[in-house]
């Protein structure tokens, strides 16, 4: 399913600014992002891009840290020749995919890059290149519920056998997939709680994961369950929503568990219906009955207009 979300979806590249010309020897840190407006826990790809009239031959950039936002690298650290003013200069470029955890102001940098060169004569010399800061405005997460925002999201509800024809002696194995583009692991929603009286229920561990790509992290979490009724009496394990947030689309979105009956094969409800019966042949009989109680009540209504016109007649 990963594979299938990386190759439907296209990503273009991160803004980066038209550069002005560099003079001999001068150096230049940047730190590049694709928009400046986004709402918590959105991803924001930045590009920290350095261009340096210099033969690099070391490097050293750490990332800070914060409290205020939760990020990762998600592609290979890129050195390449440009044309920049009409004199080819080292590039630079890292690629960050970084989560605001609040609202508000959110100021990044400055960045230093620790760099050894090699002069012109042939020594080895360590300068120091400091970007300026960049900033963002984040905005509330759009809904009350806890913050959760991907490109794309695919939730995926497998059952190993159907529930409302369930043996004695079956177990009902549910297994439930999450995938996010655009979002980390810790971000997806916790293991819901399914439990109910008239149900026995074994869970296994969770699993939960994110994998890096150039075109942002992808996050997985699978969580399974064993379950089988206590009884023959049939019940229903409600929906379990999730509401996350389109960033392409720029609106809120409901993922959701969907609605399980149980039951055992063969047991009836009250109304003599087969559980586990095909719904439409259950909704055909409810409405011939329905329909039957309105006739009834119609004629029962009518009843002595009918009455005093037989009279008429005789």
């Amino acid at each position: 399913m990963i594979r299938l979300i990386l190759l439907l979806i296209l990503w273009a590249g991160p803004v980066q600014a038209e550069s002005p010309p560099l003079a001999p020897g001068e150096t230049r840190l940047m730190i590049l992002h694709d928009h400046g407006n986004p709402v918590v826990a959105e991803m924001v790809r930045l590009t920290l891009r350095g261009e340096y009239d210099l033969t690099v031959s070391l490097e050293d950039l750490k990332f800070p840290s914060s409290d205020a936002y939760d990020w990762m690298q998600i592609d290979r650290d890129r050195w390449f020749q440009e044309r920049i003013g009409g004199r080819m200069i080292q590039i630079f470029e890292r690629d960050i995919a970084l989560f605001p955890r609040k609202a508000g102001d959110l100021s990044l940098g400055p960045l230093v890059h620790e760099l050894t060169h090699i002069t012109r004569g042939g020594a080895r010399e360590q300068i120091s290149v400091t970007s300026g800061p960049a900033r963002l405005t984040v905005k509330p997460f759009p809904h009350d519920s806890r913050p959760l925002t991907a490109r794309t999201m695919v939730l995926t509800d497998e059952l190993s056998a159907p529930p409302g024809r369930l043996l004695p002696t079956d177990i009902l194995t549910r297994r439930v997939t999450i995938e996010a583009l655009g979002a980390m692991a810790h971000h997806l929603p916790p293991r819901p709680d399914i439990s109910q009286p008239w149900l026995i229920s074994f869970t296994l561990p969770e699993i939960r994961e994110t994998t890096p790509t150039p075109q942002g992290p992808v996050s997985r979490v699978v969580w399974e369950w064993q379950m089988r009724p206590r009884t023959g009496e049939p019940g229903v394990l409600p929906a379990v929503p999730f509401v996350w947030f389109d960033t392409e689309a720029r609106r809120v979105e409901v993922a959701a568990m969907k609605p399980i009956p149980f039951g055992f094969a063969g047991f009836t409800t009250s109304s003599g219906v087969p559980f586990g019966m095909e719904p439409g042949w259950a909704m055909a009989g409810l409405a011939a009955l329905g329909f039957g109680a309105g006739l009834l009540a119609v004629l029962r209504r009518r009843l002595p207009d009918l009455r005093h016109r037989l009279r008429g007649l005789r």
